[in-house]
């Protein structure tokens, strides 16, 4: 660990040199860069010299100690916090996911259970939405299909969490997979607990420059909208499907008025998929080349449990229960997602040589 520190060191050195160069900012990619990987590096950095001015005071104190019992003392603090220092560069050298600072779209789907699936979908994306205003993060409905009953058959919600910190992405990419629920539907006139469930798909938001796609890839359709709206919908082919013909993704949208905006959301999920797709490709041949590939999350399973009666909630990858299922669905996510975060950090540095 502590070669693989001054090996850091040594770069971070080289990149602040290379910043106070006014050369190197005449290419503003190139600096953006560079500025952004020496980011990336200081808090190690600053950590490893940390831990460094403390083994040698630390050092320091134990010559001393035979002298003075004082210094023994002040050195069993210094072993301590030397010992802090070292768990803490455990963590800031865990691979990092290269996605965490981007904004997300988050897709949520009705499953089976019929209306009722609906309903729950409904009250999933209302929990995603007040979770993003709970930290102040904007939220823009793509697409959406509602039922008559106020359900959501589908919905596409793009998250952006601004500048300053970390990425929606971050946070919710744990949330990926079947959730269930358990409760008595409005639609039940005998009081019995039905169970159902709704899927929910988190793909990281991808740029522009991430993934080009070939006009010649796409197939467009234009179909006229559907669902409750203003003038134009229902009266006009402004409904937009993409088709990407090499992989076979579909993707449409009709909440905009047009069909231009409908085709420039529709291609903001294509590109998203096209890259969590690609990113899933290759894990999926690093997982065959290197079985210590670490996935804490398996999006194709069910993952979590919302049981109404009990006010439960269960998440099954990592065991976490609460009975506060009325605070989570009202958008309270944090103590879930941290338990899931912590969990996928505790993985990794098991994985971690």
């Amino acid at each position: 660990m502590f070669e693989r520190l001054g090996e850091l060191a040594s770069e971070h050195a080289e990149l602040e040199r290379a910043l106070a160069d006014p050369g190197v900012h005449a290419d503003a990619d190139q600096a953006r860069t560079l500025a952004r990987r020496y980011a990336e590096l200081t808090p190690v950095v600053n950590a490893f010299h940390e831990w460094r001015q403390v083994r040698d005071d630390e050092a320091a104190a134990r010559e001393l100690a035979p002298e003075d019992p004082a210094f023994a003392a002040e050195a069993d603090e210094l072993a301590a916090r030397r010992a802090e220092l070292e768990d803490r560069l455990r963590v800031l050298l865990v691979p990092k996911d290269p996605n965490d600072d981007r904004d997300a779209l988050l897709e949520v789907k009705a499953g089976e259970g019929g209306e009722e699936s609906a309903l729950f979908a409904s009250d999933l994306l209302r929990m995603y939405l007040r979770y993003a205003e709970r930290h102040g993060w904007k939220t823009e409905v793509i697409d959406s299909t509602q039922t008559g009953l106020g359900g959501v058959k589908d919905a596409t919600v793009a998250v952006k969490a601004g500048r300053g910190g970390a990425g929606a992405w971050s946070r919710l990419k744990y949330e990926g997979g079947v959730h269930r629920v358990q409760r008595v539907p409005v639609t039940e006139s005998q009081g019995r607990i039905h169970t159902s469930a709704a899927g929910v798909l988190v793909m990281p938001e991808a740029d522009p420059v991430d993934v080009q796609i070939n006009d010649h890839d796409i197939k467009v359709d234009v179909f006229r909208s559907s669902g409750p709206g203003g003038q134009s919908v229902n009266t006009t082919d402004s409904a937009v499907r993409l088709t990407h013909l090499p992989t076979g993704i579909v993707v449409s949208c009709q909440n905009e008025k047009s069909q231009l905006q409908n085709k420039e959301q529709a291609l903001r999920v294509l590109r998203a998929r096209l890259l969590a797709q690609a990113e899933a490709d290759a894990d999926a041949k690093a997982a065959a080349e290197r079985k210590a590939q670490v996935r804490t999350v398996d999006r194709s399973e069910r993952v979590r449990t919302y049981n109404f009666p009990e006010n439960r909630i269960s998440d099954h990858r990592v065991g976490y229960k609460a009975y506060n299922l009325d605070q989570v669905i009202d958008g309270d996510l944090d103590a879930v997602i941290d338990a899931l975060a912590t969990a996928d950090l505790e993985a990794k540095l098991a994985a971690t040589p």
